[in-house]
């Protein structure tokens, strides 16, 4: 599997939010999107989850170009935005049911993702009661109900704590073992270290970087 996305392109008005971003991944591997507040990197991942229209360009995956054809998109891309979408009066089994049917669910739950995501210890929790790490393990595990080949995430570990993090890290590299993409929006220096291609996205291009462990040369670039 490979995926392209070629000449992908957003404005808002006059102002180009997306200038015809370019990128290619296999599969099995980890791309990271870098670039300041702003700087559209939501804005790519939403327009390629299917959630914005794009206003030119292609995401071709296995010759299909998934901005045009919803459905090969729907079960292909999963994708976790920065905000949970989560029922907030649910617990944590009630939102899993809305998007597995209960023998998958309880398979998962059993030996699964959602076992991997360690989901399984606050099935019962209500979601204003979880904390941001819960929130965001329950946000992948709905995510990826459609057994998706690549997963969109919108800086999935920020504000979480080391544990957390390991525990999603974890599964990302089961996900990249079984051939998945990931492409990543991202400020967190581990997620990083996740990658195989970086990118950053300033002033609607999006250009190569190789991150070398010098944090003030990559402040300096995002600037």
């Amino acid at each position: 599997m490979k995926i392209e996305l070629s000449g992908i392109r957003k404005a808002y008005g006059r102002k180009a939010v997306l200038n015809n971003v370019s990128l290619t991944a296999e599969e099995g591997s980890c791309v990271g999107i870098l670039g300041g507040n702003g700087c559209g990197k939501s804005t790519l991942l939403s327009i390629l989850a299917g959630v914005q229209k794009a206003d030119g360009g292609s995401f071709v995956c296995d010759g299909h170009d998934l901005l045009k054809e919803a459905g090969l998109r729907n079960s292909a891309v999963g994708y976790v935005p920065q905000c949970d979408p989560l029922i907030e009066e649910l617990n944590a089994w009630d939102n899993l049911c809305m998007w597995y049917d209960k023998g998958t669910l309880k398979r998962e739950l059993e030996h699964g993702v959602l076992a991997m995501l360690e989901i399984d210890g606050f099935l019962k929790v209500p979601v204003q009661k979880m904390s941001g790490g819960m929130k965001k393990r329950l946000s992948i595990g709905c995510a990826v109900s459609s057994a998706p080949r690549i997963l969109l995430l919108d800086e999935p570990s920020a504000a979480l704590d080391l544990v957390c993090k390991e525990k999603i890290y974890r599964y990302f590299e089961s996900f990249r073992a079984g051939g998945g993409i990931l492409l990543l929006a991202t400020h967190d220096l581990q997620e990083l270290a996740c990658c195989d291609q970086c990118y950053i996205l300033k002033q609607g291009i999006l250009y190569p970087y190789v991150y070398d462990g010098d944090i003030h040369r990559l402040a300096e670039n995002l600037l």
